[in-house]
């Protein structure tokens, strides 16, 4: 098989190393364009781009997908497949071109969290399990027919960056076994439809606004948020110090203490303790970061600031 593949973070580079480590076919690699980031505004490249040159891969960077240029670049390569991880959306011209098609993996188990942020998502929802599926591309993003999936547990300790990781390192075993069952004509394309007999959720872009606790909100809501959203880009609350002066913190690891209480806000013991009031129980916060500070467990915070 002639694979062009693309990717832009290191999600996708567990997959793309997955497929060289198995002998896989990689006639290009397609990733995002440089851009400038952090405070000397240098070119970042992609982790994709990192790996596409360690291993010496043809390399493409389009800024326009719907270029005649790249367009016909891409026709130069003769995909017999594409594969898609992580990556922005494609016009048909491009993911249509392959004579099988072009592949997605993405971090659920379709139809469940279609959509931009389904890690985080089925962790806010309090979701037991999720997985990886591998499926085929067409109009509708995420609707496409399903080839294979792997279920996985979410655990009560597990958070955003823990089922990163294992989601990443399944999904890549996952795009091989799904080749190789395509290769010997295994895999029988299943519609989603066929799958939707119950409510969907979505996983709908992050927002900053959605990140913020609020103490009128179910205190497992709210640890679920914490973990959902752990440790990037973080849940955070925002408070008035004892000097008048806004605050806010990022909380990045959390317990629930369910008991019925008249307070709301943040309550401490001044030495190791920090908790916030919610709808039907404390919050207790283990990790944060106050804005400008480092990261720091809850003792070492208490040290410097008194609530």
């Amino acid at each position: 098989m002639r694979i062009v593949f693309f990717g832009t973070p290191d999600f996708a580079v567990a997959t793309l190393s997955n497929l060289v480590k198995n002998n896989f076919e990689i006639v290009a690699v397609v990733t995002a364009p440089d851009k400038p980031s952090g405070r000397g505004q240098q070119l970042g490249t992609s982790a994709v781009k990192d790996f596409a040159l360690e291993h010496k891969l043809p390399l493409l960077q389009p800024v326009n997908m719907k270029s005649e240029d790249f367009i016909r670049e891409l026709q130069t390569y003769h995909a017999d497949i594409q594969i898609v991880v992580a990556f922005r959306m494609m016009p048909e011209v491009v993911w249509n071109m392959p004579k099988l098609g072009t592949m997605n993996l993405h971090g659920s188990l379709l139809p469940q969290y279609r959509g931009a942020a389904p890690i985080n998502w089925a962790i806010i929802n309090g979701e037991k399990k999720t997985g990886v599926t591998t499926f085929l591309l067409k109009h509708e993003i995420d609707t496409g027919n399903i080839l294979l999936q792997r279920e996985v547990e979410i655990s009560p300790e597990d958070d955003f960056g823990s089922m990163y990781e294992k989601l990443k390192n399944i999904g890549a075993d996952l795009v091989v076994e799904t080749l190789h069952k395509l290769i010997k004509n295994e895999i029988n394309p299943i519609p989603q439809d066929q799958l939707i007999d119950i409510n969907i959720n979505h996983a709908p872009k992050l927002t900053k606004e959605l990140g913020k606790i609020n103490v009128d909100s179910d205190v497992t809501y709210n640890h679920n948020l914490v973990r959902g959203l752990a440790p990037h880009p973080a849940a955070y609350f925002e408070f008035v110090d004892q000097s008048g002066k806004a605050q806010s913190i990022k909380i990045f690891k959390s317990s629930v203490e369910e008991i019925q209480t008249s307070q709301a806000g943040l309550v401490s013991d001044q030495k190791t303790t920090l908790k916030l009031a919610c709808k039907n129980g404390f919050l207790h916060i283990h990790e944060l970061q106050l804005q400008g500070k480092k990261r720091m467990r809850t003792e070492e915070f208490l040290r410097g600031f008194k609530i």
